[in-house]
């Protein structure tokens, strides 16, 4: 099967909102099987839809568009179907009884303007919305699937999850089978990455491989094809095995899953507790941290302790290190690290300081340069880091590098080779 992506909004063309639905749905596409061919953006404009309309169903056996399904003048979307299909608007049911639902759990009175989100094309089948408001619509038509969904993430997330994906791969024919494998590397660039993985033709023995960098690490992606899924499986683990016979230092999970996550199973499983005290990431580690349900059990508590009196009065580092070394530098990373176990009582203590830009640094202390503390019951000792000049990217990088720091220091990983 092939697949036609159509992402409707003036909000996508004039990047005021990021186009994060196309990536989604291309990956969960891909995950089944099915080819995206094109993927397009257009305005909230009648002709503009149609015309891709027509162009998309000429193309692609199945189409999905998002975007436009909401209860205001600019939302054209429906018009556009009914008028693409020949069709009209018919009130559903079950769908009015979800909105009804909806605002009654939110103690909200059911607007008229909100009504006319339960009208669906006559020649489609809803698809119920349980985040939202609006419903998505499933056509078939001469052998192909015309799939809308609403623009926002978390409810087209949890359309395409629930509904359209198990729908599209039970009509999927396809009798070659892909399956794909993310490993999760973090604290190896993507150039020595590739270095040390070496003969790739060797390494995957048919199979495909790409590097997926970000600001956390890079992903690697292996895609397998057979004709059934144990082959696929077994190419896989074989596949996985051996690249983690290379780099598996630098693999902390296996997925979609975050390091933050990695780390709170970790901890979970020991019994350990964690706390942190944060300068230049400015709270960013704990954030991350308590993101993930069930950080309470390990996660004692997070301080910001921004300027020098607050490192001063609240984690005990010592004023004459200060001034002698000053605020950016190891030994008040370690001392933070230890203050912040300190008054805790937690099991090991993480600490941030750094110079994030644009302005700040010196000519001994670049943009960029951070230390990261750590500080358990038999270690205590600060790592020296180089980011680069992007404030907002280097708080990312030095959270993601002292996640990772944790994490070697858990599994007792040695930082080089």
């Amino acid at each position: 099967m092939k697949a036609y992506l159509i992402s409707i909004g003036d909000e996508l063309l004039i990047g005021q909102t990021v186009n994060t639905n196309a990536a989604f749905i291309g990956s969960a596409l891909s995950d089944i099987n099915i080819d995206v061919i094109k993927s397009s953006v257009v305005a909230d404009s009648l002709e503009e839809i149609l015309n891709e309309f027509h162009i998309a169903f000429q193309m692609a056996d199945v189409i999905i568009a998002t975007g436009g399904l909401g209860p205001t003048h600019d939302d054209i979307t429906r018009t556009a179907v009914i008028k693409f299909f020949d069709t009209e608007l018919v009130m559903d049911e079950k769908v009015f009884e979800d909105l009804n639902e909806f605002f009654k759990s939110r103690g909200r009175e059911l607007l008229e303007i909100n009504k006319k989100q339960a009208l669906i094309p006559k020649n489609s089948i809803p698809i119920r919305n349980t985040k939202g408001t609006s419903p998505g619509f499933w056509i078939e038509e001469k052998n192909k699937f015309f799939i809308v969904l609403p623009g926002v993430p978390i409810e087209m997330k949890e359309m395409m999850s629930n509904f359209v994906i198990p729908e599209l791969k039970r009509k999927n024919k396809s009798q070659i089978i892909t399956q794909r494998l993310i490993l999760q590397t973090t604290g190896i660039p993507e150039s020595v990455l590739y270095e040390r993985l070496g003969n790739l033709e060797e390494l995957l023995d048919g199979g495909k491989l790409a590097f997926l960098p970000n600001q956390y690490g890079v992903k690697i992606r292996i895609t397998v094809q057979a004709e059934n899924e144990n082959e696929c499986s077994n190419k896989l683990v074989e596949i996985e095995q051996r690249i983690r016979g290379k780099v598996g230092r630098y693999i902390y999970a296996r997925g979609e899953e975050l390091l933050e996550e990695t780390i709170g199973k970790i901890l979970t499983e020991r019994n350990l507790t964690l706390a942190v005290a944060e300068s230049c990431t400015g709270g960013f580690i704990a954030s991350r941290i308590t993101d993930i349900s069930g950080s309470s059990n390990y996660f004692e508590r997070g301080v910001v302790a921004y300027s020098n009196a607050a490192k001063v009065e609240i984690l005990k580092v010592n004023e004459d290190t200060i001034q002698k070394f000053g605020a950016v530098s190891p030994e008040v990373a370690m001392q933070m690290a230890e203050g912040i176990r300190a008054i805790s009582g937690a099991d090991i203590g993480l600490s941030t300081t750094g110079i994030m830009g644009p302005t700040g640094a010196t000519y001994n202390k670049p943009l960029g340069l951070v230390y990261i503390g750590y500080c358990d019951e038999k270690v205590c000792y600060a790592k020296k880091f180089l980011f680069g000049n992007d404030r907002i990217i280097n708080k990312q990088r030095t959270s993601q590098a002292a996640l990772e720091m944790l994490r070697r220091n858990l599994l007792r990983i040695p930082d080089e080779d």
